[in-house]
C-alpha cells in the first residue's frame, strides 16, 4: 500500500504577550498534524506587536527562508490570521506556499464534514474567508491547492476568480437557506410532538462524541484527534 505524503511544514508565530504563545503553538502542532503535515521546526518570536508587513521581523523572516530551503519545507503555517498582503510579501520572500490557522483548521473541516449541509457550510466558509486575500494567496481556483511558490495570476484573471467565488457564495447560501428551512419544519413538529432536545457542549477533543456514545450508544468516531467529529 502507498504510504501518505506528509507536506513539511514550517510552524511560525509571533509571541506579543497577549496569550499563552508556546500552548497555542503546541495546538497548532497538533491541528496541521491532523490535516496530514510533517512538523518541520517551529519559529516563534517574541514581539511588542506583529510586523505588519509580514508578521514576523525581517532578520527572523530570514531565518525561515534558510530553514527552508535546508529542510526542504513545502508550506509554511502561521498562528494567527494574515491579511492577503502578508501572505503576498512572506511568499515572494520564501517561495514557500503559506496559510493561517483559520486556513488550517477550514481544511481539516473540509476533510471531515459528511453530510450534505456540513460540506456546504464549510465551503460557504472556506470562499468568504479567502476571498479578501485571494490576491494574496495568489492563485485562482483551479490552482487552490497550488504547490509550492504558487503565484497570483494577472489582475483580469483574479477578478474572474472573485466573480466565480461571488456567483459560488450566493448559490451556497441559497442551497443553505432552503436547507435551514427544513430544518426549522422539523423543529417545529418535534415543538408540536413535545420531543425533548439536548446538547453537549464543549471544546474539540473534550470528549463529546464518547460522551454521546456512552449515553445513546451510537456508533459516532471518538479519535483522538481536534476537530475529528464536524457533524
Amino acid at each position: 500500500m502507498e504510504e501518505k505524503h506528509l507536506t513539511r511544514a514550517i510552524l511560525i508565530g509571533a509571541d506579543t504577550g497577549e496569550y499563552d504563545a508556546e500552548s497555542s503553538m503546541d495546538e497548532l502542532s497538533e491541528l496541521a498534524k491532523t490535516a496530514g503535515a510533517e512538523e518541520l521546526a517551529r519559529v516563534l518570536q517574541k514581539r511588542e506587536a506583529y510586523e505588519p508587513a509580514t508578521v514576523i521581523g525581517e532578520g527572523k523572516l530570514a531565518e525561515v527562508k534558510e530553514l527552508c530551503g535546508s529542510l526542504g519545507a513545502e508550506l509554511l503555517i502561521f498562528d494567527c490570521e494574515l491579511t492577503a498582503s502578508q501572505i503576498r510579501n512572506v511568499e515572494d520572500e520564501t517561495d514557500v506556499r503559506v496559510i493561517d490557522r483559520t486556513m488550517l483548521i477550514l481544511d481539516i473541516f473540509a476533510g471531515r464534514a459528511v453530510s450534505r449541509e456540513g460540506k456546504l457550510q464549510v465551503e460557504l466558509a472556506q470562499l468568504k474567508y479567502r476571498l479578501p486575500r485571494l490576491m494574496g494567496i495568489g492563485a485562482s481556483l483551479s490552482r487552490l491547492g497550488g504547490g509550492i511558490g504558487t503565484r497570483g495570476p494577472g489582475e483580469t484573471q483574479l477578478e474572474t476568480d472573485r466573480r466565480h467565488i461571488r456567483r459560488r457564495i450566493d448559490k451556497l447560501s441559497a442551497e443553505l437557506k432552503e436547507l435551514e428551512e427544513r430544518r426549522g419544519y422539523a423543529r417545529d413538529r418535534r415543538k408540536k410532538d413535545s420531543v425533548q432536545v439536548g446538547a453537549i457542549v464543549g471544546y474539540t477533543n473534550a470528549g463529546k462524541s464518547t460522551l454521546l456514545n456512552r449515553l445513546t450508544g451510537a456508533a459516532i468516531p471518538a479519535n483522538d484527534r481536534l476537530f475529528d467529529t464536524l457533524d
